[in-house]
Parts: C-alpha cells; structure tokens; sequence
C-alpha cells in the first residue's frame, strides 16, 4: 500500500512541505521515515510503505528540517527540491484570447451537457474587451463631457470580443440559443407585463435548451454574453472532449486569477452573481504551486485526498497538479458582512462575475478543498485556505 502524503512545492523557491499522512496518530511503535532523491519510505512495526515521486521532482534529503508530528495532520518537514521539466503554472496559464485564432472556424459547446451552443462560427477578429467598468473612468481622463457617452461595443457577426470572464458574439440566426431569450417560456424566464418595455434580469439570462443551464446573458438584441465557465469553445475541425464540471471550473476561475494578477498587479478578488451579490472574497496566495499527492484506495486516506471527485484510474498511485493556492471567506447568508462591504469600496480589490449557480459551485469546490488538507493548514489569518488545480 502506497504511503498517503502531500507535498506542497513552490517553484520560485525550490522548497516543499511534506506531510505524511500515514503518521497522523502517533503508533506505539516507532516510525522511521526515508526521504530519498526519487521517493519515501515510512517503516513502522515491521510494514514499509513506500511511494514513487513522478518525473521532475528530485527531493534533496540533506535538507530537510523542521520535522515535527501533529496529532490528526501526521510528520510535518520541509525539504529543498530540483525541478525539471514542467515550466511555471504562471508560464502556462491558458488564456481565451490567446487560444482563439482569427479566420478560423469554432463551435461553442455548453460544458455542462456538451450540446451545441452555436454551430461552426467563423471569427474574422478576437479582440480584448476592456476593463467592465472602463467608462467609470472616463471621467478622470476627460476634461470635457464624456465623448463615450453614447458608445457601445457590440461585435459584428464576424467578431469575438473577450472579457475577463466572457465573451461577446453576435447573436446571428442561431437555433441552438434564442436571439431573445425572453420570449422563452422555458424554466427561469418570466413573461414580460403587456405593455412594459424593460427587461427583469431573469429575462435577459441565455440557457442551454438542453439542460437548462445558464450560459449566459443577452447584451441587446443582437449581442450576446457567454461566461467562460459555462461553454467550450473549440475548432469546428475538431471532437467535443468532455471535462468534468468541477475540473472545469476550478481550472477557469483560476486561469482568471492568474491572468489579472499578472496584467493588474492585484491579488483580491470578489466573486459576484449575475444577480450582483457577492458570494466569496478570494485572496491570491501562491500561483507557482505544483501539489505532489498519493492516490491511495485506503478508507483512512479519502479524507486526505485533494479533487478526488476528478481522478481516474490512469493518473496512478501519484497525482501531480499545477495549482493555486488562495485565501477565501464566503459571503453567503451574510457572512462578513463587514469585510465584504470593505472589500467593495478597495479600488485594489477586483470584482469578477459568474452565474451565481457557478459561484455556490465554487464555494463548494473550495469548501471540499479545504477539508481534505490536515487540519494544521485549513486557515490562516482567520481565512480559509484552498488549491484551485490547473
């Protein structure tokens, strides 16, 4: 049976946190841990659990210090490392815009059920939107009145503009998403009052037809928005390659993490509903972390297992993952109120929206994350701490 640890490296500084879960309770019989260049070892009353380390990951066991056991984590150390291979998770953050190519045809899948969104779709442009609240600023640029005043961006039937956590494309004539959702009578949409011309919320949301997940929202009449969490794009050439949910939507919302801190140089973050509340206050920690964990069957390891719920039987008895590593409170139910209300006047924190039904995924997402670290490392500075895998 292979030994249940976490190792926790940081990149930018060749160092690691190891933990043995296999000595959480301190046995009767003594334990002798071997930590070698390519893997560990733990002896304890004649049974020897043993665990490979993948490729790239040389340990230095010269180094190790600070071994301490706690009661319920198990053998805590530290240990210089040598990496080769894999660059950086900051290196190879995808990012949408990068990803897309002009005069290349794509097909929009919704990620949650895989029917098509939109048929092969030609983008003669992908350009970057800017920052969703851009004309806020105008005012600070402009000693004049503000000459956007009238000014929208909507793409043309050709165009794709990307966002931070969307994109917009022409409507068109697309069968798969309504042009006007709100002559939808599908579950979600209310019918507008006779008369009325103003739009609810509810009746701007675009839902997929097939199972009533929320895509996104209608922009105008002929402008819709996507969210990044909710479809897959990719080359019409080319098979729809189904991700799980949670896979999919950890490796988003931390794509975007990345992706703003690098070009903003902020590392707050609110993440907000499409019904404008905010359900979780993130705090980017670590984004050079690469989690080295054991993929043990055993009743006693489970709880210790990160995104267990993603694994599948190829990734062997080791997992190793690009990751990042955030602070977080949740918002919900008027929980930190206070820090949340705060939060919202800091021009350093920066709000980043979703469906709020991708918002309570998240929270959970995170919630199981932080539950299967020892308990030693769940909180810090009365946040709670999660990975977010790559």
């Amino acid at each position: 049976m292979a030994a249940a640890f976490l190792l926790e490296i940081r990149r930018g500084t060749q160092s690691a946190l190891l933990v043995l879960r296999a000595a959480a309770e301190l046995p009767s019989a003594p334990v002798e841990v071997s930590v070698c260049a390519d893997s560990l070892e733990v002896r304890s009353g004649g049974s020897c659990e043993a665990a490979a380390l993948p490729a790239g990951v040389r340990l230095a066991p010269s180094s190790c210090r600070g071994l301490r056991h706690l009661r319920g984590d198990g053998l805590h150390l530290r240990v210089r490392l040598r990496l080769r291979g894999p660059p950086r998770a900051a290196d190879v953050v995808f990012t949408l815009r990068e990803s897309l190519k002009p005069n290349k045809n794509y097909i929009l899948y919704c990620q949650s059920c895989g029917d098509i969104v939109v048929k092969d779709r030609k983008f003669l442009r992908v350009l970057p939107l800017p920052s969703e609240n851009w004309s806020d600023l105008v005012e600070e640029w402009c000693c004049h009145p503000d000459p956007f005043a009238r000014s929208t961006l909507h793409p043309q039937h050709g165009d794709c503009f990307v966002g931070d956590t969307f994109f917009l494309l022409n409507s068109g004539n697309e069968s798969h998403v309504p042009e006007s959702p709100m002559c939808c009578s599908e579950a979600g949409h209310h019918t507008l009052q006779s008369g009325s011309n103003l739009k609810s919320k509810e009746n701007t949301r675009v839902i997929c037809k097939h199972c009533k997940t929320m895509l996104g929202e209608t922009v105008s009449s002929d402008t819709i928005k996507y969210y990044v969490t909710e479809v897959i794009i990719q080359p019409a050439e080319g098979s729809f390659n189904p991700i799980p949910r949670s896979l999919f939507v950890q490796s988003m919302i931390a794509q975007c993490l990345l992706e703003l801190s690098s070009a903003k140089s902020t590392f707050r973050f609110t993440i907000k509903g499409d019904n404008g509340k905010a359900y979780i206050l993130i705090w980017l920690l670590n984004s050079d972390t690469l989690l080295v964990e054991s993929l043990g069957s055993s009743s006693s390891h489970n709880d210790f297992t990160l995104f267990g719920d993603i694994l599948t039987p190829s990734s062997g008895p080791v997992g190793t993952w690009n990751a990042v590593k955030v602070l977080y409170q949740p918002c919900i139910q008027c929980r930190n109120k206070e820090l949340a209300d705060e939060w919202e006047c800091d021009m350093g924190v920066h709000p980043l929206k979703f469906p709020s039904e991708t918002c309570l995924e998240l929270l959970l997402i995170l919630g199981l994350s932080t539950t299967s670290l020892p308990p030693s490392l769940r909180s810090m500075n009365s946040f709670q701490v999660a990975f977010l895998k790559m």
